[in-house]
């Protein structure tokens, strides 16, 4: 069997063991998208044109950010505790192939919540949009990010502490990273901090995607989300391969 016939097993195996949750958490991150965008204004009084397009573009990094680094991260812990996982290791295939495949389908279910939050923010608010022709690989290259580094984390470490690190990311991302609101917000030693982290680097790229006439990402973005997803697929797959 080729690379193109392992993917092709991998991923109907993967997606048939998962559609009905696949399903449910597609309808939930539509919920959660639209929940940022509609459900933050009432925390802002009169929020303003730039107030609103913060939130309109940061809806769909919060989706990629619970997807890879959160909902993913339950999964694998589930699977390691199913012995799922050494079940996958005994397949014929090469592990990349695992990876992709199941990449594959973590990113069509963040689709539905992406198109839909940006729609509402549209229809409802007219944030001002402008989106650059660098939005598909932009969303690409932010969800091979945060699945990459959720697949990192989770192969690495114990469910106990993959659950916990999620936990605190989640919590982080929605009220501590610059993503909903500008980074000159937070004190000193967070930018500091994520400056280094792909949190606001994603947010970053995402904003110059779909507002590019009002955001620019800087080459040091790009080149840091690149970092990290080397290092989460990296390891993912050094962990799967191992004896």
């Amino acid at each position: 069997m080729d690379l193109l016939s392992h993917y092709k097993y991998v991923f109907q195996m993967q997606f048939l063991r998962n559609a009905g949750f696949l399903v449910f958490m597609a309808l939930i991150q539509i919920l959660i998208s639209i929940g940022i965008v509609i459900g933050f204004t009432y925390l802002i009084p009169d929020p303003d044109t730039s107030t609103i397009l913060f939130l309109a573009t940061g809806a769909p990094t919060i989706i990629l950010i619970m997807t890879g680094l959160v909902i993913l991260p339950q999964q694998v812990g589930t699977a390691k505790a199913d012995g799922y996982m050494e079940f996958m290791r005994t397949w014929p295939v090469n592990r990349s192939v695992i990876l992709g495949a199941e990449t594959t389908i973590w990113l069509l279910i963040t689709v539905p919540g992406i198109v839909v939050s940006s729609f509402v923010a549209h229809l409802m608010y007219s944030p001002g949009y402008d989106i650059s022709w660098t939005i598909i690989p932009a969303l690409l290259m932010i969800a091979l990010t945060s699945i990459g580094v959720g697949y990192g984390f989770s192969y690495l470490l114990s469910p106990t502490a993959s659950l916990g690190i999620s936990q605190v990311v989640v919590f982080g991302a929605l009220m501590f990273s610059p993503v909903n609101f500008p980074m000159d917000r937070l004190p000193e030693w967070l930018q500091t901090l994520h400056e280094f982290l792909p949190i606001y680097s994603m947010a970053e790229v995402m904003r110059a995607s779909l507002a590019a006439s009002t955001f620019e990402a800087s080459t040091w973005n790009y080149l840091n989300l690149f970092i990290w997803c080397i290092l989460g697929y990296g390891g993912a797959i050094f962990i799967l391969n191992k004896k």
